[in-house]
């Protein structure tokens, strides 16, 4: 945060007695420091913000802040109360409050200033030391993070590290199969324990925003190498050559300190991976799995690979006839094509447009997933045969089972590919036209000819089963698809269950309909339970639990299901059972009532298009109840066992490794 602040923009002495007193002193250093170009318009933009929701944090923090046209480049002030204001916080006055001024308009300024300064402000010792701090230059150094003085650790009177020892460096790769909860948390998860161990650790997320890749330079420097993923790491073979600890990306969330214990004694053992080929040579998946990976690990990787992206395609698809639905009705899907009659002034005509924009996304849910669960098979040259496939298998009516089915074979036939010995000469023509050319003929005379009519044939059957189901069946089914949405809350058996309601939305009837609406339902319960959870018995969750649980109102509303996974990863043996307790009573509750749901996903925003809202609300709430009653009972009898002296096995194994405050 360098610049943004500096001692002008310190005061250790706040005299204001309210929190716009202190707002105004502090504005007023900004606009002596040429920061702020209208006193009372800025002030003006910082009280609407603050009418909005309130800006108190737990501990004693005020951060009032807003963006505003009269600020003429991003700013930090930063003052210090010694009587306290009152900024909206549960636990009472704030001590130490900053005022975060943005330009208009510059919304990436302004969220990277609250988050790193959020970040920051769960550092105890930083607190502390701006709570100690005597010289304004000083706390503004300790702001912009130039100065921040190690905390006294007892510990370094037996610390047999030479005070001049080089840091053990570490670099680390972090993914999951949709790229947004797991793979951050799992990199914050990692910076924290690092830090514990007195490790330098840099991370690269690879998330569905994209990633930043590692400098090659920090890369050669480091001794160790931790990757914790669910599908491919991208570009892997530049860690060729170093010490390697390969795990899923949940054992960087539940376990991180001994990750880095395991990547210590790899490189004390001078244990390195093999130096990988940059490109083109072999799977991404296969070497992204150990020496002792399984078949059945394998084939969930490559089937990983595949949804993670496909999910894009579903969201975006599902949503826009969604809102096509919404706009125009059910019979939308009678409308002709737009490219022949679109009328700008009617909204069934802009209707129409969506719902096939929509159908078009859609209509690439299959390919994708056959190519790139091929592609985490056989690399690049995979993804020809897998699309070929998938197309193919929608050609035939193979329907989803017939993606699935395309890509293995498309993956498989690469693969035996590959290990054919070819000529020199040959070998520069072979990816772009020998192997495209070989592996695409031969799925598709397996498709057509082979195994696309059987698939077909299965794929009717499924389709046929869910249009009938009813009754118990029905039930029975909504009670394991609710356990599975929540028994790894968005893990592998989380997208299972969900690529499984969105395969039966390509054809859609009213036993198809009920499964999504069922797998939604159960998906929003897990956060939703742990917000109601840290709402009616705080006194039972950690302050970064009771935060997380703020954000878990929001993520669950949305279908997030990763929402949970931070009380999860600090106690699983109690959330998890309650979670999926709750999953199942939802599932069934939604089955038996006979919900429908056109969407993919959505949560409460696309309540509309669901049938039978009202009792599909409450399918949701009987299953938020019910997980709710059950960690808040499994919690207390934990307390209560605690204060007679006593503790359950279970809970010491769910109480072991670190609270990872983080909100996904």
């Amino acid at each position: 945060m360098t610049e943004l602040i500096t001692a002008e923009l310190v005061d250790l002495d706040l005299s204001a007695e309210t929190k716009e007193a202190a707002v105004r002193s502090l504005a007023e250093r900004m606009v002596r420091a040429g920061r702020v170009t209208d006193l009372d318009g800025f002030l003006a933009d910082v009280a609407a913000r603050e009418a909005q929701m309130p800006t108190g944090l737990e501990g004693g923090i005020g951060i009032p802040h807003c963006r505003s046209e009269h600020v003429a480049e991003p700013t930090l002030a930063f003052g210090r109360s010694g009587r306290g204001l009152d900024f909206g916080a549960p636990d009472g006055p704030a001590d130490l409050v900053f005022l975060i001024a943005a330009p208009a308009g510059a919304d990436a300024d302004h969220l990277s200033i609250l988050s790193a300064l959020a970040r920051r402000l769960m550092d105890a010792d930083f607190t502390g030391a701006l709570r100690s701090e005597s010289d304004a230059a000083r706390a503004a150094a300790l702001v912009r993070g130039d100065e921040v003085p190690p905390p006294e650790d007892p510990a370094d009177a037996t610390d047999n590290t030479p005070a001049d020892a080089a840091p053990f460096r570490i670099v680390a790769v972090t993914s999951c199969p949709t790229g947004i909860a797991h793979t951050y948390m799992a990199a914050e998860s990692l910076r924290k324990a690092a830090e514990a161990e007195r490790a330098e650790l840099v991370v690269e997320t690879q998330g569905s925003a994209g990633f930043s890749r590692l400098d090659p330079a920090v890369i050669a420097a480091a001794d160790a190498v931790i990757l914790a993923h669910d599908v491919e790491v991208r570009d892997k073979a530049r860690f060729g050559g170093k010490p390697t600890v390969d795990v899923g990306v949940k054992a960087a969330i539940n376990r991180p300190g001994a990750l880095i214990a395991e990547a210590r004694d790899k490189a004390a053992r001078g244990e390195a991976t093999a130096p990988t080929a940059s490109a083109g040579t072999g799977a991404p998946m296969d070497r992204d799995g150990g020496p002792g990976d399984g078949y059945a690990t394998r084939l969930r990787k490559w089937l990983m690979t595949g949804v993670s992206y496909m999910v894009p395609f579903v969201a975006a698809g599902g949503l826009l006839i969604a809102l096509a639905f919404a706009i125009g009705g059910y019979e939308i899907n009678e409308a002709p094509s737009v490219a022949k009659h679109f009328v700008w002034t009617e909204a069934v005509s802009w209707a129409a447009l969506l719902f096939q924009i929509g159908g078009v996304a859609f209509g690439f849910l299959v390919p994708v997933l056959a190519g790139y669960i091929a592609y985490g098979m056989a690399d690049r040259p995979g993804l020809v045969p897998g699309f070929v496939g998938g197309s193919i298998a929608l050609t035939v009516n193979a329907g989803f089972l017939g993606g699935l089915i395309a890509g293995l074979l498309a993956g498989a036939v690469v693969m035996a590919i590959q290990r054919v010995r070819v000529p020199a000469p040959l070998r520069g023509i072979m990816p772009v036209v020998v192997m495209p050319l070989i592996s695409s003929a031969l799925v598709g005379f397996l498709m057509f000819l082979v195994v696309g009519k059987p698939v077909a044939s299965l794929q009717s059957g499924l389709t046929d089963w869910l249009s009938g189901l009813s009754g118990a069946n029905a039930i029975i089914l909504g009670v394991v698809l609710g356990l599975m949405m929540c028994f790894d809350l968005g893990g592998p058996l989380n997208k299972v269950a969900y690529a499984f309601a969105v395969g039966g939305l390509a054809n859609p009837n009213e036993g198809s309909l009920k499964v999504m609406a069922a797998v939604m339902a159960a998906g929003m319960v897990p956060p939703l339970a742990m917000a109601l959870a840290t709402t009616v018995r705080s006194r039972l969750f950690t302050k970064a639990e009771r935060e997380n649980g703020k954000a878990a109102w929001v993520l669950g509303a949305s279908f997030i299901t990763e929402g949970a996974i931070p009380f999860a990863a600090a106690d699983p043996l109690r959330v998890i059972p309650s979670a999926m307790a709750g999953g199942a009573v939802t599932g069934a509750l939604s089955m038996a009532f006979g919900c429908t749901l056109r969407a993919p996903h959505g949560g409460v925003f696309v309540l509309p298009l669901i049938g039978g809202p009202l009792l599909y609300v409450v399918a949701i709430a009987a299953g938020t109840a019910v997980t709710t009653g059950l960690v808040v009972l499994l919690k207390g009898a934990r307390r209560t066992a605690s204060a007679d002296g006593g503790s359950t096995a279970a809970g010491d194994a769910a109480d072991t490794g670190p609270k990872v405050p983080v909100t996904a």
